[in-house]
């Protein structure tokens, strides 16, 4: 069953190459879904695919950029929304 997973990761997240990392890890998965940087120095990930994908996704970026996270928040959901066609850097949110 598709799922959707939010996460937000704070932390020495910003000019680090974490986006660029995560949008590389996202090619070896099944998955679709959006990162980006936030205007309070987190970064956003929202993404969607079946569940154990989503798991394996998760587990590599919390593996690989272990040294830049501090912390972070995940929420998870059922509810499929946008239908991403792939995987992506999105625009920063500044507002």
């Amino acid at each position: 069953m598709m799922q959707r997973l939010e996460m937000r990761f704070a932390g020495r997240v910003q000019g680090v190459g974490f986006r660029a990392t995560v949008a590389g890890l996202a090619r070896s998965c099944p998955i679709t879904g959006r990162v980006c940087n936030l205007s309070d120095g987190r970064v956003e990930l929202l993404v969607e695919g079946e569940r154990s994908d989503l798991l394996r996704f998760r587990e590599a970026i919390l593996e690989n950029m272990s040294r830049y996270i501090v912390d972070f928040t995940e929420f998870w959901s059922e509810e499929v929304r946008q239908g991403w066609k792939d995987f992506a850097i999105d625009r920063d949110k500044l507002a």
